[in-house]
């Protein structure tokens, strides 16, 4: 009961809409706060969507890069901007991950945000450094288990989700590694090729320019399916490091501050469902590894509901914590 009465909350958050005329909504340009830094997977995204729904709306997107701390810090800012529709947040699943993972918010995402509509969907990539000995699933489970405590894996911080798709893989397989974190994910990837630690996990997209260049090795990736991009490389849940389809990524959407007035909301959802249906912006998002997703308002929040019984297990089983 509890858990509807959150869902029912989340799905219907602007509801209680303060008394603004929306008639022309969007009158004006729409800020969309992205939740990390310029020129990474996310933000490419999220500038390919934010291009096409500035036509659909007839008003420009303008895409603001508001980094920092998992993605709370524009997370916060958005949550505390004017419920009027014209600054909305471009988040990922960490948003989720960071509901568990840290002990104080300044924000409540079922409380202050209001879900749009999510997005798109990418996989991330298990990969070796290329002088270790596995090339395949199988090698790479009974290599892990022949070394318990001797080899390490890096990610792009505690708690990231790059940390606990691994940690997910270790649990399943009965490996014993020692978890390397990093301030993000270039660096872990980095150190990866460089044979500092021997193995991680990043997304396809950002993964495989090196496994292209053979500076890495692709083990896994964790999609239910394999992934255009790398056709020859399994789905984790195929080769036994998860169990059978497993599928995990980095989701995102867009969120808009709670008491959003519901024309609006409903105005930018189906913006971007144009979008996501413009065979353009399918091509480019494929090239860029991720899966359009796309659904209404309410399919967001059963999504963010989900997925936080999700993460909060997992956050909690992996004994992350952030401050």
């Amino acid at each position: 009961m509890i858990a509807r009465r959150h869902l029912l909350a989340l799905g219907a958050a602007g509801l209680a809409a303060p008394a603004l005329a929306q008639g022309g909504f969007p009158d004006r340009p729409v800020r969309l706060v992205v939740a990390f830094p310029p020129g990474g997977p996310t933000d490419v995204v999220a500038r390919i969507l934010a291009e096409r729904m500035g036509r659909d709306l007839g008003q420009t997107i303008v895409v603001e890069n508001r980094g920092g701390a998992n993605g709370n810090i524009a997370a916060e800012a958005v949550a505390k901007a004017e419920p009027d529709g014209y600054t909305v947040l471009y988040n990922t699943s960490s948003i989720v991950i960071s509901r568990a993972l840290y002990k104080r918010l300044s924000y409540d995402l079922l409380r202050d945000l209001a879900p749009v509509s999510l997005t798109a969907a990418s996989p991330l990539a298990l990969v070796v450094n290329p002088a270790a000995p596995p090339r395949t699933a199988r090698e790479f489970i009974d290599w892990v288990k022949a070394n318990p405590g001797k080899l390490s894996y890096s990610s792009g911080g505690v708690g990231n989700i790059s940390h606990l798709v691994t940690f997910l893989v270790m649990r399943h397989i009965g490996g014993d590694a020692v978890h390397v974190p990093y301030r993000g994910t270039a660096a872990a990837l980095t150190d990866t090729a460089a044979g500092n630690v021997q193995f991680t996990a990043d997304t396809v997209v950002t993964a495989l320019p090196m496994i292209q260049e053979g500076r890495v090795r692709a083990i896994a990736v964790s999609s239910a399916e394999r992934t255009p991009l790398l056709p020859d490389v399994p789905a984790m849940g195929e080769v036994g490091l998860t169990p059978p389809g497993f599928d995990l990524g980095a989701w995102q959407g867009i969120l808009a501050p709670a008491r959003t007035p519901p024309a609006a909301i409903a105005r930018l959802n189906a913006a971007v469902a144009a979008a996501l249906a413009d065979p353009e912006v399918r091509a480019r998002l494929a090239a860029q590894g991720a899966k359009p997703t796309g659904g209404s308002p309410a399919d967001y929040a059963a999504t963010i509901q989900s997925e936080i019984g999700l993460w909060t297990k997992v956050v909690a089983d992996s004994g992350a914590t952030a401050e």
